[in-house]
């Protein structure tokens, strides 16, 4: 086994890492947790306050 193996087979690992993060970003169980944090920046007061104490009490 030569660098050129390795560096076929690392490049064929990253491309199969990068296949599986694509689906599992766009996958459907994802869809309701990423729309959720994309709408927290329009979430009433009480709801972010309430965040910041699940965050800071989770530690």
């Amino acid at each position: 086994m030569d660098i050129n193996d390795l560096r076929g087979l690392s490049t064929a690992f990253l491309l199969i890492a990068f296949i599986a993060l694509v689906i599992w970003a766009y996958g459907r169980a994802q869809k309701k947790p990423f729309d959720d944090a994309a709408n927290l920046p329009f979430a009433d007061g009480d709801v972010a306050e309430r965040t910041r104490n699940e965050v800071v009490n989770r530690d």
